[in-house]
């Protein structure tokens, strides 16, 4: 048994380990620790580079380039394109028998009597106007054969306070008025100071214009501190100033060359005595570092008594503009020293403009301050918008109270509500201002629902009388008040522009179908719908619709 065993056993080890294998097993040396070569060992990633090009002829396409023929825009070339003012359209018709604004129509009276037409203006008043940029881009100048304006119930208004302010010459105190025109979008306040620009030119006054108070306060030129007299610290703008005076000195060319220096001044550089103001303030203008000395000069020398004897001492009365009153009625976009807003009032130029508003500044030959609010891009002036509100509504209080004061009379003898006459009250929620008209339509509905169960009582309706006490608008408590604003709009008059009467929207849409700009007959019918359509007679508005719908 163990004999076999052992055969058997030695059997198996005389057969080979590989044959003993199955034949799918790989085939490697027994008890071998090398590794196994492999035929293709995989190789490593190298460094990516750039693609072996092939030897030969390729097909190259080049890269579509565009190349500009067009040169780039110059330095203010673009803002000089935007701003471009067209004063004539050729394709536009002739008005056949368009009266112009002159010196012999210019005065109150006159200007009146054309209430409701449109009136041109002549080469020499464009000429001005154009240099002191009183026409803006966003007009419709562009639309008709020559520039042309409408007289309106503002534009006679306007007539009559430079008619005053001429009469009073030789009365002692010479007059100034002193306004801001304010009212919806596209009522005609920049036409309205254009109008009051023009007649005041033509009556020989000198006229100085502000174009737009935005472009002083946006931090868009530059401006350095300087030190007054009072200890306080003012920024000039030197740039500013110099196209400020470039613009007097071309608008009132011929009137500052009759004038020359009275006075004696201290400049940076040495003048001529006997200098034309004309010449005079071309020197600022030529100069930017002798801008803001000439501008004070200059400014002192309108400003002095006139002496009509002295041949060259003569002084005109002034008209000063200023467009975009709001941007000067907070705080600016320059910054001080400790990076700190600059409030407008503390620039030089602005405060030259608020001391003759607020009359601080006295003009002693007589003159006229107005300007305008912008409601295009407003910016936020609370204490500008309550002291206008208040200055509208304060004129109208007189006329509220003599209706209340008529009602009470009536009461003595009135049966019923029904006898009393409120006419007088109804036409007045139509002219108040907004605060105004909301309390006497209180009243008015007091007034009617006093009459209780039918029963009428006299004396119920003197004690709704009595307890009617109008208030002016009041100042937000919850907002902080700008004590400088308020000062400067203390003494002057606000004046809403309103909305054209149907005769005066007549009369300008009868001149847009003389130009050609309007097709077909002007009736009632017409004038009716364009008027409501335009927000009873918003003059930018009517245009809209009458003239530049049909581009």
């Amino acid at each position: 048994m163990s004999s076999s065993i052992c055969l058997r056993c030695l059997k198996r080890s005389l057969v080979p380990i590989e044959a003993s294998l199955p034949p799918t097993a790989a085939q490697r040396a027994a008890f071998s620790t090398s590794p196994s070569l492999s035929a293709n060992p995989p190789k490593k990633k190298g460094a990516v580079g750039k693609p072996v090009v092939r030897a030969g002829k390729t097909l190259k396409l080049a890269k579509n380039k565009r190349a500009s023929t067009v040169r780039p825009p110059a330095p203010g070339e673009r803002k000089a394109l935007r701003k471009r003012v067209v004063l004539s359209n050729t394709n536009a018709l002739e008005v056949p028998g368009l009266q112009d604004l002159t010196t012999d129509n210019v005065d109150g009276g006159a200007v009146k009597g054309m209430r409701g037409t449109v009136v041109g203006l002549g080469n020499d008043t464009v000429d001005a106007l154009r240099a002191l940029e009183a026409f803006k881009p966003t007009q419709g100048w562009s639309l008709f054969r020559r520039p042309a304006s409408l007289v309106r119930r503002e534009t006679a208004e306007l007539a009559e306070l430079l008619q005053a302010v001429k009469e009073s010459d030789g009365q002692g105190q010479q007059q100034v008025e002193r306004r801001v025109v304010f009212g919806e979008k596209l009522s005609g306040k920049s036409v309205l100071l254009l109008q009051g620009m023009a007649m005041a030119y033509l009556q020989g006054w000198l006229v100085v214009h502000y174009p737009d108070a935005k472009d002083i306060t946006i931090a868009h030129t530059s401006y350095r501190p300087v030190q007054t007299a009072d200890g306080d610290t003012i920024y000039i703008q030197p740039h500013y100033t110099a196209q400020l005076l470039g613009n007097i000195a071309k608008a009132n060319h011929g009137l500052l060359s009759g004038m020359r220096l009275g006075k004696q001044h201290q400049l940076p550089v040495p003048v001529q005595a006997n200098i034309s103001l004309a010449r005079f303030a071309e020197l600022g203008a030529n100069d930017a570092e002798l801008a803001w000395p000439v501008w004070q000069a200059l400014w002192s020398e309108l400003t002095a008594p006139s002496q009509p004897e002295t041949e060259g001492l003569q002084r005109p009365p002034i008209f000063v503009g200023l467009d975009g009153v709001d941007y000067i009625m907070r705080d600016s976009a320059y910054l001080d020293g400790e990076a700190r807003p600059v409030h407008a009032h503390d620039l030089a130029l602005i405060r030259d403009f608020t001391n003759f508003l607020s009359g601080k500044t006295e003009l002693p030959n007589g003159g006229m301050v107005l300007a305008a609010t912008s409601a295009s891009n407003r910016p936020s002036a609370p204490t500008l918008e309550h002291c206008l509100s208040r200055g509208h509504a304060e004129p109208q209080l007189p006329s509220l109270l003599a209706a209340r004061d008529r009602l009470r009379e009536q009461c003595t003898t009135a049966q019923s509500t029904a006898d009393l006459d409120l006419s007088d009250i109804d036409q007045l929620l139509i002219t108040l201002p907004t605060p105004l008209a909301d309390q006497l339509r209180v009243f008015r509905r007091k007034l009617l629902a006093s009459q209780g169960r039918g029963i009428f009582s006299s004396e119920t309706i003197q004690q709704v009388c009595d307890a009617f006490q109008p208030e002016l608008p009041r100042w937000d408590p919850y907002l902080a008040i700008d004590q400088r604003v308020a000062d400067v709009m203390g003494r002057v008059t606000a004046r809403k522009v309103q909305g054209l009467s149907k005769e005066e929207a007549r009369g300008v849409m009868e001149y847009y179908a003389r130009s050609g700009m309007l097709r077909g007959a002007v009736t009632e019918g017409l004038v009716g719908e364009k008027w409501t359509l335009a927000g009873e007679g918003i003059i930018g508005e009517l245009e809209k619709g009458a003239v530049r719908a049909r581009f």
